[in-house]
């Protein structure tokens, strides 16, 4: 574990600074953005994964008559939503995010091992199942109701539901949630068992959902693409929404990684050039921030060589 707190391509370090500054002039941001978008597909369809048969397989299923019937028209759009990332102009609001996203949820993992011999399976499933052997060491022990915040299309929400599905003796409800309606319309597809309650459009900072109603709140890598006011604002309503005993769950890049820490300068600037977040990511205690709004003392755990998990529980005596 380096001993540093955070890379120094983020934040006020003068790297940063100069990353920041090639990001904002315009014609070298629009490079950035297409490279980034073409070594995110190359390295997808170099390790098997069908980037453009998956994007129009969904582009020709009829799923986009299914918008309206997703959408909740009373959902506005803040600010910090509606800005460029991931490479895409308006977004997670748009059909192609959404269509190109399961393809690029299962390529991330290929990040993680790569130099390790990895199928992209091998890979996402050792990726899941690190952030599901951390709540099984120190997560709530019965596991009733989960909400899976920043859900995108619903593969984290399906593995997570399976996963306790599998390990408990008892049924299982699950609820994933989302700002894009584009993303839920995929993940509805995606669920073609019906096994998540619900696919739920909302902002995560005021789901309208009942006090105490969850066991399990996951964000899975999520935090990094948000401004850190919102993540305050969610973590107050994560505690509203957790029962006492129950407990929150974040995964996500580990600023103390040396493997995060250690990027290639091309492959950082190429990153923070298509994740707006970051600087104000990498300098956010979350821990603190947690404890804050009432959790107890949360747990980090590097949970594999990019990644931590942290997990911090909701006081049984809190009742509020």
């Amino acid at each position: 574990m380096s001993k540093k707190l955070k890379p120094d391509w983020a934040g006020e370090d003068l790297l940063s600074r100069f990353v920041n500054l090639l990001i904002q002039t315009e014609p070298i941001y629009k490079i950035m953005k297409h490279q980034a978008r073409q070594t995110i597909i190359k390295t997808a369809e170099k390790n098997g994964i069908p980037w453009r048969q998956n994007y129009e397989k969904l582009e020709k299923s009829g799923v986009k008559q299914y918008l309206a019937t997703v959408t909740n028209p009373k959902v506005s759009y803040p600010n910090y939503y509606k800005v460029p990332f991931h490479a895409y102009s308006e977004g997670n609001l748009c059909w192609q995010a959404a269509f190109e996203a399961p393809s690029a949820t299962y390529s991330m993992a290929l990040r993680v091992w790569k130099n390790e011999p990895l199928t992209w399976e091998v890979a996402h499933n050792r990726l899941r199942g690190s952030f599901h052997n951390v709540l099984s060491i120190y997560g709530p022990k019965q596991v009733r109701d989960i909400l899976d915040i920043g859900c995108s299309v619903g593969i984290s929400t399906l593995t997570l539901h399976r996963y306790y599905q599998k390990t408990q003796n008892h049924p299982v409800r699950t609820v994933g949630l989302d700002l894009s309606p584009y993303m839920l319309v995929v993940a509805k597809t995606l669920d073609t068992n019906n096994e998540i309650s619900q696919w739920l459009h909302a902002l995560a900072e005021d789901t309208n959902l009942p006090n105490n109603s969850f066991d399990l709140v996951t964000m899975q890598f999520v935090t990094h693409e948000l401004p850190q006011e919102p993540s305050r604002a969610i973590f107050q309503e994560a505690f509203r929404l957790v029962r006492p005993g129950g407990a929150i769950a974040l995964v996500d890049n580990n600023p103390k990684s040396q493997v995060i820490q250690n990027l290639p300068p091309v492959l950082f600037t190429l990153m923070k050039s298509t994740e707006p977040w970051s600087d104000e990511y990498y300098t956010f205690n979350l821990e603190e921030e947690l404890k804050k709004v009432g959790f107890e003392a949360p747990l980090t755990v590097e949970s594999d060589p990019r990644h931590r998990t942290i997990i911090a529980n909701k006081p049984v005596s809190n009742f509020n």
